[in-house]
């Protein structure tokens, strides 16, 4: 079961967030932060998926700050449209979202897992980080192909942590993976042979890479359910 909820965050912005449930009793819950296409409908399957899988998936939609109802494709004008979005995000403004999304995940009374793509996987990191100002302690966070993480590499998450690369991301240097590996040795770091940025992405064949992103969803899944079942 699917719906969309209007959410406020703490400075008063109301946005609206995606969320699914399963059809048994939940083992936990997601908070799943979309990449700079909106919650389109690709974020909505993977959502829907993980609550196949029994989480309670709260998406919310980062981009009602700037315009409401924002579902993007990956070429053509909706890409040009992404990139101009994406400069206008504010990782500070994100975390209060997330934060909104979180309260609404705390509601199931279970254990919270972050789960996060693209500048989403940025933001994952930045909740295991940050998050605990916001009154967000997760069970644990993940983030696929997190761009510009190596700027935050020093931070000191307060949960575990897996994260997902692909060795041939043009967007993430190995510089960026590297800053985490040694500045958090316990952090679970996944390189992918063959995979560029957004390997995920099923309904992008520019970008998909099958045998990657099944593997780092079986990795993903058994991590959720160590930490937040």
């Amino acid at each position: 079961m699917s719906e969309w909820l209007k959410v406020k965050a703490s400075d008063g912005h109301e946005l609206n967030v995606y969320v699914t449930r399963p059809e048994e009793e939940p083992i936990g819950a997601i908070v799943l932060v979309q990449e700079i296409f909106g919650v389109n409908r690709h974020i909505r399957h993977v959502a829907d998926e993980y609550a196949k899988d029994g989480f309670v998936v709260v998406a919310p939609a980062l981009f009602d700050r700037y315009e409401r109802g924002v579902e993007l494709k990956y070429e053509g004008e909706d890409a040009k449209r992404a990139g101009e979005f994406w400069k206008k995000l504010n990782p500070e403004t994100a975390l209060l979202d997330i934060a909104a999304a979180y309260e609404v995940a705390r509601g199931v009374g279970r254990g919270i897992g972050v789960l996060g793509f693209c500048y989403g996987g940025l933001m994952s990191w930045l909740t295991a980080t940050r998050g605990e100002t916001l009154k967000m302690q997760p069970s644990c966070c993940v983030g696929y192909y997190p761009g510009g993480i190596g700027k935050y590499a020093t931070e000191e998450p307060s949960c575990p942590v897996m994260l997902h690369f692909g060795d041939a991301d043009s967007h993430i240097g190995k510089d960026q993976i590297d800053a985490v590996r040694q500045a958090h040795p316990e952090v679970e770091i996944y390189v992918y042979k063959g995979a560029g940025h957004a390997f995920n992405r099923d309904v992008d064949p520019n970008t998909h890479h099958a045998t990657s992103a099944a593997l780092a969803r079986k990795r993903t899944l058994e991590f959720l359910k160590t930490h937040v079942a």
